[in-house]
């Protein structure tokens, strides 16, 4: 059984910067976080690294068509990773931040491994948390996430001491935000003109139904 991974703990409404900084300097290294968003824990690391990529294949044995996504700050961003017409910037400027992942055309910035290969989309996720917003806002760029769901698992896993006694050495750090939620994001499909929900979660999606 491996060891228990390393807790950080952020404090979930105010942040310490030096804890933050401390989670994102792995980041920068390449290495791997489990991190609290507004809907469920979830795995991030650098938008540009394909062995964090190729671990959180491994963990969530995913195959070459799983979406993956990236998280941003505010919509500032996503013009550089994702083609958004005027329809589609007037639905996320309502909906975000929040429990939402949309999915979009992606544009040349991002990198092909991170891309559907089939489809050449991405999905593009602004949390509504205090220590995600933080995480972004110290990393200065976009992270690539996965929401934190196992293989066997029905939901995500809540408690940060038992997801870092799970995964071990599997991940390089656990940041402790307090119990998350168990329910993912709800992903929203934006690249044929019209809304198609493609997963129903914590995000209400009455409005598209």
């Amino acid at each position: 059984m491996p060891g228990v991974s390393q807790i950080i703990t952020i404090h979930p409404d105010n942040p310490q910067k030096r804890y933050v900084d401390q989670a994102v300097d792995i980041i920068r290294t390449g290495g791997l976080l489990a991190y609290p968003t507004d809907s469920s824990y979830a795995f991030g690391c650098q938008i540009g690294n394909k062995k964090a990529l190729d671990r959180i294949r491994l963990l969530r044995q995913a195959d070459k068509l799983h979406d993956f996504s990236l998280v941003v700050r505010d919509l500032s961003e996503i013009a550089t990773y994702a083609r958004v017409d005027n329809w589609a910037y007037r639905l996320l400027k309502h909906f975000t931040p929040g429990p939402y992942t949309f999915i979009l055309k992606a544009t040349r910035e991002v990198p092909n491994r991170l891309k559907n290969p089939r489809k050449k989309t991405i999905g593009i996720r602004v949390p509504d948390h205090p220590i995600s917003q933080a995480l972004l806002e110290a990393l200065g760029e976009p992270m690539m996430s996965s929401t934190l769901l196992l293989p066997g698992d029905d939901v995500p896993m809540t408690d940060p001491v038992e997801i870092a006694g799970r995964l071990g050495n599997q991940v390089d750090a656990v940041v402790d935000g307090g119990p998350g939620g168990m329910e993912p994001s709800s992903v929203l499909d934006l690249t044929e003109g019209t809304v198609h929900i493609l997963r129903r979660g914590i995000g209400d999606v009455s409005a598209f139904e």
